[in-house]
Protein backbone atom coordinates (compact mmCIF):
# COMPACT_ATOMS: atom_id res chain seq x y z
CA UNK A 1 0.00 0.00 0.00
CA UNK A 2 1.03 3.56 -0.47
CA UNK A 3 1.36 5.94 2.51
CA UNK A 4 -1.36 8.27 1.23
CA UNK A 5 -4.13 5.65 1.37
CA UNK A 6 -3.03 4.40 4.79
CA UNK A 7 -2.98 7.93 6.17
CA UNK A 8 -6.35 8.74 4.60
CA UNK A 9 -7.87 5.66 6.22
CA UNK A 10 -6.41 6.64 9.58
CA UNK A 11 -7.78 10.18 9.20
CA UNK A 12 -11.26 8.73 8.63
CA UNK A 13 -10.89 6.65 11.80
CA UNK A 14 -9.70 9.72 13.73
CA UNK A 15 -12.59 11.79 12.40
CA UNK A 16 -15.05 9.18 13.69
CA UNK A 17 -13.23 9.12 17.03
CA UNK A 18 -13.32 12.94 17.11
CA UNK A 19 -17.09 12.87 16.70
CA UNK A 20 -17.38 10.69 19.78
CA UNK A 21 -14.86 12.86 21.58
CA UNK A 22 -16.86 16.00 20.87
CA UNK A 23 -20.00 14.29 22.11
CA UNK A 24 -18.26 13.23 25.31
CA UNK A 25 -16.73 16.68 25.83
CA UNK A 26 -20.15 18.25 25.41
CA UNK A 27 -21.58 15.87 28.00
CA UNK A 28 -18.80 16.71 30.45
CA UNK A 29 -19.13 20.44 29.91
CA UNK A 30 -22.89 20.18 30.55
CA UNK A 31 -22.21 18.63 33.94
CA UNK A 32 -22.19 14.89 33.35
CA UNK A 33 -19.19 13.61 35.36
CA UNK A 34 -18.23 11.00 32.77
CA UNK A 35 -19.60 9.58 29.52
CA UNK A 36 -21.16 6.15 29.12
CA UNK A 37 -18.53 3.41 29.06
CA UNK A 38 -19.59 2.18 25.60
CA UNK A 39 -19.01 5.64 24.12
CA UNK A 40 -15.61 6.05 25.76
CA UNK A 41 -14.52 2.57 24.64
CA UNK A 42 -15.73 3.14 21.08
CA UNK A 43 -13.87 6.45 20.95
CA UNK A 44 -10.69 4.79 22.21
CA UNK A 45 -11.02 1.83 19.86
CA UNK A 46 -11.41 4.02 16.78
CA UNK A 47 -8.50 6.25 17.80
CA UNK A 48 -6.29 3.26 18.61
CA UNK A 49 -7.08 1.72 15.22
CA UNK A 50 -6.12 4.96 13.49
CA UNK A 51 -2.90 5.27 15.47
CA UNK A 52 -1.99 1.64 14.84
CA UNK A 53 -2.48 2.15 11.12
CA UNK A 54 -0.28 5.26 11.16
CA UNK A 55 2.48 3.47 13.04
CA UNK A 56 2.23 0.57 10.60
CA UNK A 57 2.60 3.00 7.70
CA UNK A 58 5.61 4.64 9.35
CA UNK A 59 7.30 1.29 9.94
CA UNK A 60 6.60 -0.29 6.56
CA UNK A 61 6.20 2.20 3.74
CA UNK A 62 7.65 5.30 5.38
CA UNK A 63 5.95 8.61 6.02
CA UNK A 64 7.11 12.23 5.94
CA UNK A 65 8.21 14.09 9.06
CA UNK A 66 4.88 15.92 9.44
CA UNK A 67 3.17 12.54 9.88
CA UNK A 68 5.81 11.42 12.38
CA UNK A 69 5.13 14.57 14.42
CA UNK A 70 1.40 13.79 14.26
CA UNK A 71 2.11 10.27 15.50
CA UNK A 72 4.02 11.67 18.47
CA UNK A 73 1.17 14.03 19.33
CA UNK A 74 -1.36 11.22 18.99
CA UNK A 75 0.67 8.98 21.30
CA UNK A 76 0.67 11.79 23.87
CA UNK A 77 -3.09 12.21 23.41
CA UNK A 78 -3.54 8.45 23.82
CA UNK A 79 -1.63 8.52 27.10
CA UNK A 80 -4.01 11.23 28.30
CA UNK A 81 -6.98 9.15 27.23
CA UNK A 82 -5.68 6.08 29.05
CA UNK A 83 -5.10 8.16 32.19
CA UNK A 84 -8.64 9.54 32.03
CA UNK A 85 -10.02 6.04 31.59
CA UNK A 86 -7.99 4.19 34.21
CA UNK A 87 -7.63 6.88 36.86
CA UNK A 88 -11.04 8.55 36.61
CA UNK A 89 -13.65 6.79 34.47
CA UNK A 90 -13.13 3.30 35.89
CA UNK A 91 -13.19 4.70 39.43
CA UNK A 92 -16.39 6.60 38.60
CA UNK A 93 -14.75 9.97 39.28
CA UNK A 94 -15.49 13.10 37.24
CA UNK A 95 -13.10 13.55 34.32
CA UNK A 96 -10.75 16.50 34.93
CA UNK A 97 -11.41 19.32 32.50
CA UNK A 98 -7.73 20.35 32.05
CA UNK A 99 -6.70 16.81 31.12
CA UNK A 100 -9.69 16.45 28.82
CA UNK A 101 -8.82 19.75 27.13
CA UNK A 102 -5.14 18.80 26.70
CA UNK A 103 -6.13 15.40 25.29
CA UNK A 104 -8.45 17.03 22.76
CA UNK A 105 -5.97 19.77 21.81
CA UNK A 106 -3.19 17.28 21.08
CA UNK A 107 -5.51 15.15 18.96
CA UNK A 108 -6.88 18.13 17.02
CA UNK A 109 -3.40 19.46 16.21
CA UNK A 110 -2.29 15.98 15.11
CA UNK A 111 -5.35 15.57 12.91
CA UNK A 112 -4.71 18.99 11.39
CA UNK A 113 -1.13 17.96 10.57
CA UNK A 114 -2.39 14.81 8.86
CA UNK A 115 -4.87 16.85 6.83
CA UNK A 116 -2.09 19.27 5.83
CA UNK A 117 -0.08 16.30 4.58
CA UNK A 118 -3.02 14.86 2.67
CA UNK A 119 -4.19 18.06 1.01
CA UNK A 120 -0.97 19.96 0.22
Amino acid sequence: MEPHSLILTSVILFALAAGGGMLMAGMRLRGTPRPPAWLAMGHGLLAAAGLTLLIYAACTVGVPNIVLIAIGLLVAAAVGGVIMNLMYHVKEMPLPLPLMTAHAALAVVALALLLVYLYT
